[in-house]
């Protein structure tokens, strides 16, 4: 492949820019108004085309220096107007390319173009925004590196039938789904449009809420108390079907020889390709209401992460146990084994029961020396040792043919699957209350991993910690 000439991103970037800082130029215009009373409305409309131009040619600008190219054996990147920076991407760094429309590309046939690596917490390269074609084209052209050709090598030679669906969610089950993702998030974006709103008009809201507050009180009734709930209940469950609907909509993922193809969103439509060769772990989560119902959702960690907080890629966000069975079969995973794993160390209920029983214990033994009544709540310190039997109990592991294999979590569970090819480092963990207890932590870490939620086995005896993390290692 021969060097490629420069190029630029799509021109209509510079009128997408200009529509996304319409917002923020919209809201000096009530501090305009209120100034033209002193300065004249001509030159309060004189100033806010300025600061119109002014935008509109530092966007120019950004698109002109912003530059990219493809060479035989790096993707350079040029950008920034009095700050220059050049960033060089080797190919055989380069782990996946995913493809994002977001509603306003839509409308211009452009995308979003994500280039993943294996490190770091964020995607290396981000092309916004280029049409449809090119990035389709950038995509293929980055698979033609070295390291892409000997996997997709090595997959033909166990390649299945192209193009098969695994997995799907018709618009019924997506918003089944939704009803399970209840959310509050509406009255976030109130109060935040009242704080900003507070800030560029004579608008004080707290004055409002306090007025209505003492309405509330005046009229309070249980009847109205169940109103106002059922009212909030409702209003939560259509945040959570709408934007469940927004991101799921369509939601499809299909095999195509070694790869995985997830496409899903209704305003914001993104495609995902995920080789599977370099899938390093498969989790499956049980949520504490779904879970119970049979829902589950599973989630693959890859070598160049996802932009999403967990490093992970949904693969079927909500499915029962045999489509998830389907897919983790097809990216070459092992079937996950409960009923042979492990349980940890009874010593696992001591530090639970004394890490969360004894800030209760604590507590309550203090205010009842304030206040006598309050040694009732001594009551509750046995509530830290039932959690603790309960974590134990669903807390397993084991070493299995080919994977290491963990679950954990008493309400919402979830289950690790980790080939011994992708595990990075194990490492042994001790906290000073481990050390007392005779206990250990074995981590085991595969690249892409990020957040929370990771396949560690917390407390085992040392001896056998020390162990684990040398079998680990051998199998490694």
């Amino acid at each position: 492949m021969n060097d490629e000439p420069t190029r630029r991103v799509h021109p209509a970037t510079i009128a997408i820019g200009l529509v996304k800082s319409a917002p923020s130029t919209l809201l000096v215009l009530p501090a305009l108004l209120a100034s033209g009373s002193q300065f004249g409305m001509a030159k309060a409309a004189l100033l806010l085309l300025a600061g119109v131009a002014a935008m509109a040619l530092f966007t120019w600008a950004g698109w002109w220096f912003f530059t990219y190219r493809l060479t035989d054996d790096a993707f350079v990147i040029e950008s920034g107007v009095l700050h220059r920076s050049r960033r060089s991407i080797p190919l055989e760094r380069v782990q996946d390319v995913s493809i994002e429309q977001k509603p306003l590309a839509r409308l211009f046939g452009l995308a979003l173009v994500r280039i993943e690596t294996g490190g770091g917490d964020k995607d290396e390269a981000m092309l916004d925004s280029v049409s449809l074609r090119e990035a389709h084209r950038l995509r293929q052209a980055l698979r033609r590196t070295p390291v892409s050709t000997r996997v997709d090598e090595a997959i033909a030679e166990v390649a299945e039938d192209a193009g098969r669906s695994l997995f799907a969610m018709p618009l019924k089950r997506v918003l089944l789904y939704g009803l399970f993702n209840f959310s509050l998030v509406w009255l976030a974006a109130i109060f935040a449009a009242l704080q900003t709103l507070d800030g560029v008009i004579e608008f004080d809201w707290k004055e409002l809420v306090g007025i209505a507050g003492r309405e509330v009180r005046s009229h309070l009734t249980v009847t109205a108390a169940l109103t106002v709930l059922a009212l909030a209940g409702v209003l939560g469950v259509v945040a959570g079907l709408v934007r469940t609907l927004a991101k799921e909509y369509g939601f499809r993922l299909d095999e195509r020889g070694g790869r995985l193809r997830r496409i899903r969103g209704l305003l914001t439509r993104s495609e995902v390709v995920i080789v599977k060769a370099r899938v390093q772990l498969a989790l499956v989560h049980r949520a504490p209401l779904s879970g119970r119902l049979g829902w589950l959702s599973l989630a693959f960690q890859t070598l160049g992460g996802s932009d999403d907080p967990s490093g992970r890629q949904e693969m079927a966000p909500f499915a029962r146990g045999e489509e998830v069975a389907r897919v983790i079969a097809a990216a070459g995973l092992p079937t996950f084994e409960a009923d042979a794993l492990t349980p940890v160390s009874r010593g696992h209920v001591l530090r639970v029961a004394l890490r969360q029983g004894l800030p209760v214990l604590a507590i309550f033994a203090v205010a009842g020396l304030f206040l006598p009544p309050l040694w009732i709540g001594l009551a509750l310190v046995p509530v830290p040792v039932g959690i603790a039997l309960l974590q134990r109990r669903f807390h397993r592991y084991g070493l299995r043919e080919t994977s290491a294999q963990v679950t954990r979590g008493v309400l919402a569970q979830r289950d690790w699957i980790v080939p011994y090819a992708a595990v990075q480092t194990v490492s042994v963990r001790r906290t000073w209350l481990q050390r007392r207890l005779g206990l250990a932590t074995v981590a085991i870490d595969t690249a892409g991993g990020k957040g929370w939620h990771r396949p560690d086995i917390a407390d085992v005896s040392a001896p056998t910690a020390a162990a684990l993390a040398r079998e680990l290692v051998a199998r490694v």
